[in-house]
């Protein structure tokens, strides 16, 4: 890990500054139209509390609650569900399984219908601890219902979201949590997360509040509606986010495995409090999406798979108490380029992330671009091109600190590609073992927080 903005190595070049003051342009040109949301969180350090008052069935009266409402788990929405246009899941429960990295008192959720062309109305929600691993079953007694301003049912505009009320359930740091939602009309498409890499499950009828599981026979891989979970906590007081693609989204980790990369570290960090080390602590969500880059778009109006310039308001600012951003991108603006790609637009790009997260008082840790040798896409002009850009953040011109993946997975004896027991066998994307190697190489100093002092 070496020091960037704030260990002394200067300004970015000239030429490096015109390019950013460009695309800063542009980024401002596009904010107006970024993800509309309905009482959505604004991501400022807040403390919370949960009040004690009548029992409800299935939410027993307790004791008030404070802490910190921080990020748990996250996902990134991509774009509309293919086969959902017309109807989306009308007169289904959808049980979302998430695995949360910060535990709490406490819990909030965000529902999104970002690309929806129709209102969506969710008339049941609920939130429970999962009974284990592979199952829809909930634990027994954490089965809550959920409500938005306190009415069971919400309808959310077409490119909106909405946050429920906070609910007292005791989440599990390292666990998975069940989030069920239920929706009697049509309202498509649905808005969803593709890679998953996590098995959810789907019933006919409305069945949010069952705590055996049985009724939902439908199984699937993708993510539905469900963009965050949030928890109050007295063990986490911040949440890093990880601005990523594929190889953050963890898109050849194990099924269920919940060994994507973010979630690695998310261990470590919790394995090094438990030892005693003096280090911050924060939940670590992650905000990758596949085939994601820095730059370009996808198709469509709000466009699928935007730019990480584009969502950094919606997926980085728009989450709860965020201290840290992780950059891991810019592999897709080399392969995905029809000619050889710009070194120089994709350092000015990380570079207009980086100002954005310093106007929030972030900290940005950026990643360098990993070896993809022997994968279909690769040539010796992007290879070229991953070197300067490589180059560029080794030498501190960009960001705050950084994580050095390409250094950590290359083959010793072919640099340009990865180690054969890190590659997936794609080489482009890591194995488990390779993504439990990323996680290995992060300083677990660099998230304290706080972007550095303007001299």
């Amino acid at each position: 890990m070496t020091r960037g903005r704030d260990g002394g190595a200067g300004a970015p070049p000239a030429k490096h500054r015109a390019l950013l003051a460009a695309v800063v342009a542009a980024v401002v040109a596009l904010s107006a139209a970024i993800y509309v949301g309905a009482a959505a969180d604004d991501g400022t350090r807040s403390r919370g509390t949960l009040a004690g008052g009548p029992a409800r069935d299935g939410d027993p009266a307790a004791p008030a609650s404070t802490g910190t409402w921080v990020g748990s788990w996250a996902a990134s929405p991509v774009g509309g569900e293919p086969g959902t246009e017309l109807t989306g899941l009308a007169g289904r429960s959808v049980r979302n399984v998430v695995h949360t990295s910060a535990g709490g008192t406490g819990a909030r959720v965000t529902l999104s219908n970002l690309y929806g062309q129709s209102p969506l109305t969710v008339t049941h929600a609920s939130i429970a601890v999962s009974a284990g691993s592979g199952t829809a079953a909930a634990l027994a007694g954490t089965m809550r219902p959920l409500t938005f301003t306190g009415d069971p049912t919400v309808v959310v505009p077409p490119g909106g979201q909405v946050t429920s009320d906070a609910v007292r359930v005791p989440v599990p740091q390292d666990g998975d949590v069940l989030v069920t939602t239920y929706s009697p009309v049509a309202s498509g498409p649905v808005t969803y997360h593709r890679h998953a890499r996590q098995v959810s499950y789907v019933a006919d009828g409305e069945h949010t509040r069952d705590t055996t599981g049985t009724p939902y026979t439908g199984r699937s891989t993708v993510w539905r509606y469900l963009t965050a979970l949030d928890v109050l906590s007295d063990e986490s007081d911040g949440t890093v986010v990880v601005l990523g693609d594929s190889l953050t989204d963890g898109i050849t980790s194990t099924t269920g495995g919940n060994n994507r990369w973010p979630d690695v570290l998310s261990d470590r960090l919790r394995e090094a409090l438990a030892d005693g080390r003096d280090l911050p602590r924060h939940g670590v969500v992650n905000a990758g999406i596949s085939g994601n880059q820095i730059l370009a778009d996808g198709l469509g109006r709000p466009p699928e798979n935007p730019s990480g310039l584009n969502r950094f308001g919606r997926d980085v600012l728009g989450r709860t108490n965020v201290e840290v951003v992780v950059v891991a991108l810019g592999v897709n603006d080399i392969l995905r380029r029809p000619g050889t790609a710009d070194p120089d637009r994709i350092v000015a790009g990380m570079n207009a992330l980086v100002e954005r997260a310093h106007a929030r008082g972030l900290k940005a840790v950026g990643a360098t671009l990993m070896p993809f040798g022997g994968h279909r896409g690769h040539t010796d002009a992007r290879e070229a091109v991953r070197q300067r850009v490589n180059a560029e953040i080794r030498a501190g011109r960009v960001f705050d600190a950084v994580v050095d993946f390409d250094e950590a997975l290359r083959d010793p004896y072919d640099p340009r590609r990865l180690r054969s027991d890190y590659d997936s066998g794609d080489h482009l994307h890591p194995s488990d073992k390779g993504y439990a190697r990323m996680a290995e190489a992060f300083d677990l100093d660099d998230l304290e927080g706080g972007a550095p002092a303007q001299l």
